[in-house]
């Protein structure tokens, strides 16, 4: 059984444990055989206390099964599933025994919300524990009574926080907020929990339910329980909840008012109003966009290659980066922050300066958002050391290869790396764009050579591009992929062709955002245009935040490979050539250094001449219609295997609004024909090439089919 029941000593235990599944979901049956047990529970006389635990390793309850979710269809079967988890922990809340639930790792979603029906919680110091209510991610509000016990258990503020968050706690942070009563070793656990019982039994211990665990005392006490502060910190949250997610996203909107409506009523009242919640956001096309993203996620964090499951990946523990600038001292420290010893080198001590820099920066930013301590930040840096040669690097696992986008200066840092390294190690390039095939050429051994292209900034964006050549050994994917999911990123694998995947689609959109400036003068309306989608940030803004400098580079590399679609425009060259280069220089397409404003001087490059009116429907399809039309040629030409791959790209490489479920999927939402008609009609109405619809995607129109099917 997935769910077994003993007793011992009086003592009953339910242990979750799936079979042939890594994790325990609580799926409705699981929740069924619940409902039986503590029916049989709540009649045996004799039973003194209930301990829930799991006998997976590291893992509580993953959460409820994502699948039952995704095919709610109809309100009214989302509020009577979220019922029907709600009246097994009303049963397991109201059993007049003491119930302990015991977390030994992941606790999320509904088996986060298991144990808030308890009443005692005891964890242990494995740091895979981790607690927390992920359902926002989900499009849809906690369903089985979390949005209704949580508040009431850690307090208001921090169940908002973590509620609206949907990041989870570690198990020192559920201690201090009263999410957990006792922290233990994992060795001799049972010993502790039943010396935790016997206290219980004997008075030592005693619940508080719905109270914190620590008392506030004095002014901070009655602030805490005021009507002034609850109201303070729900509008507060209104507040950021609106500038993080712009109103594109339902769910912590409801939420916030879920627990404004449900604060101060009973259970019965409280959780009614959480189920018309759960099932009203379950089947809204954002919830159905959102799982999806959920599933690419786990996909790709998980990704494979065929025909290499005999192969062993190399696990890496040091790391040569040749280029010690602001990117390599921001891979330096995600590198030294996940336990990699790195050997940063430069050819000049400035720059490898610049590099160390750049590293302690972003550890002290994390020191001041009490993310980390300063010893901890220190034991990290001092896993970074610099050089001017490469001493050091013949006992590296992986060289990274991040200098100046210049051809003839990576090809002849390749062919000095493959000198300098073992046999073994494995040469990585984190270029944007050019050819990592002939990178490799310049090597003694190119089945080593593989592109590993992070996203700016480093610590921050989750995609990685995994760029194989046809000489690339399958040893070294599959190293490299383990040593992209060792760092916690989500790695796509494409094949070496000019601009791999994501600049290629995104630089055609930031040139058209530009084309589409020069016609109509209006940038900041552009931009809004962009956001007003779902895009993080517009063209231009994303274009100073990169750098132009960067951006025009990478334009001429794809034009020079892809043909005059990638031309850069007139504008954007000029305002190359004024050192309008953006943030890093304090003055781009906006101005820096205080308020943000725009930079009147861009527009007065464009020339006097008069510009077509604003039409913002049609402006945006161009913009995205370039970027479906490019990423069909990239699945034309064989760059990526599938569509899923593309989506994955720009979701998490370019922040492409996770709402809509991605590039692809939103075009398939559009539906391909209408959007293979729209491009032809600009080819013919503004008599440009560059929006004719490539075969692969008039061939979809033919066949009356999407990227993802019909």
């Amino acid at each position: 059984m997935s769910l077994n029941f003993k007793i011992d000593n009086d003592i009953g235990f339910i242990e979750f444990d799936q079979k042939d599944s890594k994790v325990n979901l609580l799926t409705m049956a699981m929740v069924q055989r619940l409902d039986a047990l503590l029916e049989d529970i709540k009649n045996t006389s004799h039973l003194k206390a209930l301990v829930i635990l799991s006998n997976k390793k590291d893992v509580f309850i993953a959460g409820a099964d994502i699948k039952e979710i995704e095919s709610i269809t109809e309100v009214e079967d989302g509020r009577e599933k979220s019922r029907s988890g709600q009246k097994v922990f009303n049963k397991l809340e109201d059993l007049k025994i003491p119930t302990i639930a015991v977390i030994d790792g992941v606790a999320l979603g509904g088996g986060c919300e298991l144990l808030l029906a308890c009443d005692y919680r005891l964890a242990t110091f494995n740091t895979k524990v981790k607690i927390g209510l992920p359902e926002v991610n989900l499009g849809f509000v906690p369903g089985f009574g979390g949005t209704y016990r949580l508040p009431r258990l850690v307090g208001l503020m921090h169940g908002m926080k973590m509620i609206l968050s949907g990041k989870p706690v570690d198990g020192t942070k559920a201690l201090k907020i009263g999410l957990v009563d006792k922290l233990f070793p994992q060795k001799g656990l049972l010993d502790h929990v039943n010396d935790f019982i016997s206290d219980v039994l004997d008075g030592k211990t005693i619940s508080n339910k719905y109270k914190r665990r620590k008392k506030v005392k004095g002014l901070a006490a009655l602030l805490e329980n005021s009507l002034i502060m609850e109201y303070l910190i729900l509008s507060q949250s209104r507040k950021s909840v609106m500038k993080l997610s712009k109103g594109f996203y339902p769910a912590p909107l409801k939420i916030i008012d879920v627990v404004a409506e449900t604060y101060y009523v009973q259970r019965t009242e409280g959780l009614d109003i959480e189920s018309k919640a759960f099932g009203e956001l379950a089947v809204t096309e954002i919830s159905k966009n959102l799982v999806k993203v959920f599933y690419l996620s786990e996909k790709y964090r998980k990704l494979t290659i065929d025909d290499t499951e005999k192969i062993k990946p190399v696990r890496i523990t040091k790391c040569g980066i040749c280029g010690a600038g602001i990117m390599g001292g921001g891979i330096a420290q995600l590198l030294s922050y996940k336990g990699i010893w790195v050997r940063l080198k430069d050819v000049h001590h400035a720059a490898v300066g610049q590099g160390f820099a750049a590293a302690a920066k972003l550890y002290q930013q994390s020191v001041k958002k009490r993310r980390m301590t300063k010893a901890q930040a220190y034991q990290c840096m001092a896993r970074i050391t610099g050089t001017l040669d490469y001493s050091g690097f013949m006992n590296a696992d992986i060289v990274i290869e991040a200098v100046v986008e210049k051809m003839e200066v990576k090809r002849k840092v390749f062919k000095e790396l493959s000198e300098s390294t073992s046999d073994q190690t494995i040469l990585a390039t984190n270029t944007s764009a050019l050819s990592v095939t002939k990178m490799a050429q310049e090597t003694k051994d190119p089945s080593k050579v593989i592109g590993f292209h992070f996203f700016n900034p480093v610590h921050r964006m989750p995609l990685v591009e995994i760029i194989t050549t046809p000489m690339t050994s399958k040893e070294t994917i599959v190293t490299t992929l383990q040593f992209a999911k060792q760092l916690g990123k989500i790695p796509i694998v494409v094949k070496d062709s000019c601009g791999f995947i994501v600049n290629r689609i995104l630089l055609g959109y930031i040139n058209e955002a530009g084309r589409i400036f020069e016609e109509c003068g209006q940038m900041e309306r552009i931009d809004r245009l962009a956001t007003d989608f779902g895009m993080p940030m517009g063209p231009f803004t994303l274009s100073d935040e990169v750098g132009l400098d960067v951006g025009v580079k990478v334009l001429r590399v794809l034009e020079s490979h892809l043909g005059a679609r990638f031309k850069p425009i007139d504008g954007f060259e000029k305002a190359f050539n004024k050192g309008y280069f953006g943030k890093k220089t304090g003055k781009g397409f906006y101005i820096y250094g205080g308020t943000k404003k725009p930079n009147a001087e861009i527009r007065s490059l464009l020339g006097h001449k008069s510009f077509t009116s604003f039409n913002g429907e049609e402006f945006l399809k161009r913009m995205i219609y370039i970027m479906v039309n490019e990423a069909a040629r990239c699945l034309e030409e064989g760059v990526v295997g599938e569509p899923a791959d593309i989506d994955a790209g720009m979701i998490f490489g370019t922040g492409f609004p996770p709402f809509r479920g991605g590039l692809l999927h939103y075009a398939d939402y559009i539906g391909v024909d209408r959007v293979a008609g729209d491009l032809e009609w600009f080819a013919s109405e503004l008599k440009d090439d560059r929006f004719q619809p490539c075969s692969y995607l008039a061939r979809l129109r033919d066949k009356k089919s999407g990227f993802y099917g019909k």
